[in-house]
């Protein structure tokens, strides 16, 4: 069950979430290619040999699925643009990409949804993956334009702006572990993006600020890093996982720096002089975006740096076999706080559960289970002196889940994927009936 909506503060936000090569459909509108278009063209690299270019058909059916969301009474819609969509080649701005995300924001207020804008939500225009990508510093100032583009337009009606959404996976699992585009695994090419994505973000922040915007965060990914055992093999994988994946990016943005157990693999492969650096990755945040959905075990192992190998866990887990761990949420959120942020305000911008669909499409117990668990475990970080503002699950549509490709269902609402017939689930209902009484 979910709780009841008195749970929480009346001004507490509660939205959905999506993105746009997830759910838009890259073949419209005009856009360009983007580097997950040429990386989901590799055989082997998408499970279903899928790719976003019809996707959800959002592109076309925007208006129901802002219908869906207000009905479901959710208050807020955290979206994102796409950059190859608003410019094709990186850098000469399409007029019909634009059109659409003003109309789409239209939208929202018309139906009293506040909307949420992520900048980047990974789909990167080949063009610039021609040139390097993040591995090319030339990344940052190209991305600044490109916010400063997307505000220009969009900006006087949006209720809060991220630049990125999750470097670790921008940067890390594209670059190093090779699971997303461009697919990569290169320990100078993934040192080069950990540290082009967050400057890149500072870039953006300066060029964001000077337009006049207000409101900006970015939004970080974060995951249970904890020994397999009690060998100090397991103990010390752990603890350089934990460095990489949950102290990277919030460290460098708070102005602590980067972890000492991640750079002693990667500051090797760092970009000359990237000190001079820090001061303008760290600039002042106005909230911080929270995505938090499980937790990984890790083993002593043997290889190179970072060391270590992911195991499989005890608990229950998702249709994505990852573990189901709402405690974890509450132990970042407090974590954040204490160690990090201070009384800066967190939104919890993702969190949400792969669950498979059975004969009666709208039937997702365990989703409704995962969901009230953790809003129940963000409710405990709130009294424990966190300053939540809101809980945005992840997703409001079944999509194009990356590598997995159309097979994992995150969805409040079940996409048939041959005729596009949008079905809400039961957990669509449930938050109904907690948001509307």
């Amino acid at each position: 069950m979910l709780p009841d909506r008195t749970t929480f503060p009346r001004d507490f936000t509660f939205g959905v979430a999506t993105s746009a090569y997830q759910i838009e459909g890259s073949a419209h509108g005009g856009a360009g290619p983007s580097h997950w278009d040429t990386f989901a063209a590799i055989p082997g690299t998408i499970a279903d040999g899928g790719n976003g270019s019809l996707a959800c058909d959002h592109y076309h059916r925007w208006p129901e699925d802002l219908d869906l969301i207000r009905e479901a009474g959710f208050q807020a819609y955290r979206f994102s643009t796409s950059w190859a969509r608003v410019m094709p080649d990186g850098a000469t701005v399409n007029a019909e990409g634009l059109d659409f995300y003003d109309r789409l924001v239209d939208g929202m207020h018309e139906r009293g949804l506040a909307p949420h804008l992520t900048c980047h939500h990974w789909e990167l225009p080949a063009a610039l993956a021609d040139l390097g990508g993040w591995r090319n510093r030339d990344i940052a100032g190209r991305f600044a334009d490109y916010c400063a583009v997307i505000h220009r337009r969009l900006g006087d009606r949006l209720a809060s702006t991220a630049t990125l959404n999750e470097p670790w996976c921008i940067a890390w699992l594209s670059h190093f572990l090779g699971q997303h585009a461009p697919g990569l695994r290169d320990i100078r090419a993934a040192a080069r993006a950990m540290h082009h994505v967050p400057l890149a973000h500072g870039a953006a922040m300066e060029a964001l600020r000077a337009e006049g915007a207000r409101n900006l965060g970015i939004v970080l990914n974060f995951e249970t890093a904890q020994p397999a055992d009690a060998s100090p093999g397991a103990i010390r994988a752990a603890e350089v996982q934990d460095a990489i994946y949950n102290q990277w990016f919030i460290g460098a943005l708070t102005g602590q720096g980067y972890p000492l157990a991640a750079l002693e693999g990667l500051e090797p492969h760092l970009p000359r002089d990237w000190q001079a650096d820090m001061a303008d990755i760290a600039r002042p945040l106005d909230w911080l975006g929270v995505n938090y959905y499980t937790r990984r075990l890790y083993a002593s192992g043997a290889g190179p740096w970072p060391g270590g190998e992911a195991v499989d866990g005890p608990l229950p887990k998702t249709q994505m076999g990852w573990e189901i761990r709402p405690e974890g949420l509450t132990e970042f959120l407090t974590r954040l706080a204490r160690d990090h942020v201070g009384d800066l305000p967190i939104v919890v911008t993702e969190n949400g559960m792969a669950e498979a669909a059975g004969p009666d499409i709208a039937a997702d117990p365990g989703r409704i289970a995962f969901v009230g668990d953790h809003l129940r475990a963000a409710r405990a970080a709130m009294d424990q002196g966190v300053n939540l503002r809101g809980f945005f699950y992840w997703s409001l549509l079944d999509n194009f889940e990356w590598g997995w490709g159309y097979g994992p269902r995150f969805g409040l609402v079940h996409v048939d994927y041959e005729t596009m017939a949008r079905t809400p689930k039961a957990s669509w209902h449930a938050f109904r009936a907690m948001l509307r009484g």
